[in-house]
Order: C-alpha cells, then structure tokens, then sequence
C-alpha cells in the first residue's frame, strides 16, 4: 500500500502532552487500517511510503512491530493521549503513580511494602519502567484471577 507522506500530522508540540486533533485522528485511523489489512498472522508488514519529491521508501514492519504501532495507532485514533516510556527510564513516584492511575501517597506505600522495587537518589525514590510494568503485570493477572474467581461463585448460586 503507498501512502504520501504529507498526509502525516506534523506537530511541534508531541501527542503525549495533549489529546489529538481531529485531523491526527483521522490520519491514525486511516494508517491503521492501511497496516491492518495489510498484515498477515505472524508475517512481517512491507509499506511503501511516497515521498513529496516523489522518492519511494520501503517499510518493513516487524509482527510484534506491527501489532505495537497498531495498538499505538488505536489509542490515538480514539482520541487518547499517548506517552511511550522507555523500560529502562527512571520515572519518579509521581510519574509512576499516574501510571499506575493511584495516587502518590498510594505508591509510596506499595514502595514501602517492597511491592515494587526502587532506589533512591539522595532523598528522592526512583523507581525503573521496567520494574513498575512488572507490578502493573502482576496487579492485572491478581485482578483478572478475582474477576474469575467471582464469576464462578456467581455461577455457582444460579
């Protein structure tokens, strides 16, 4: 599939920091239809991409590459603000907390009960992306089990 590249958003202010335009919308939709239809189960995606000056570029997307730019693609498509975190970033307790959609307080005491691991640089926690997608995995496999369990017992009483 050839897509110009002029029908990219361009933006001086990153998507991360607001929600998108109705235009970035549009165009995140349309580029995830584009690689959707033409991915293939487990296959890589080859896109070509025009140039202005008409130059053409050939782009080769990856499965597991495909499937994080079409979950990307998604979120913006529906108008969500999107903020990529490096797994190797130092986030503080704040920045981890919104995460984690909790409040500070609620993480300093998971910090405190070793729930997630930290260090500290002078007085101040850091805690690793890395270790905080951890937890997050582990909440949400906790929280699915419950849901599960609790499905079951309703089961049981019908």
């Amino acid at each position: 599939m050839t897509m110009p590249a002029s029908a990219l958003p361009v933006s001086s202010q990153r998507i991360g920091d607001r929600l998108p335009s109705p235009r970035e919308k549009d165009v995140a939709n349309q580029l995830r239809r584009i690689i959707a239809a033409q991915s293939e189960a487990g296959q890589d995606t080859t896109l070509q991409v025009v140039a202005e000056n008409g130059e053409i570029a050939k782009i080769v997307l990856t499965h597991d590459l495909a499937r994080l730019f079409l979950d990307l693609l998604r979120h913006i498509g529906s108008g969500d603000a999107v903020t990529l975190v490096p797994v190797t970033q130092m986030l503080t307790t704040q920045q981890a907390a919104d995460i984690l959609n909790v409040s500070r307080p609620y993480l300093i005491g998971l910090l405190e009960r070793d729930e997630i691991h930290f260090t500290l640089t002078g007085r101040h926690r850091r805690i690793k992306a890395e270790d905080l997608f951890e937890y997050k995995s582990r909440r949400d496999q906790a929280r699915n089990q419950a849901l599960s369990d609790l499905i079951k017992l309703d089961a049981d009483l019908i």
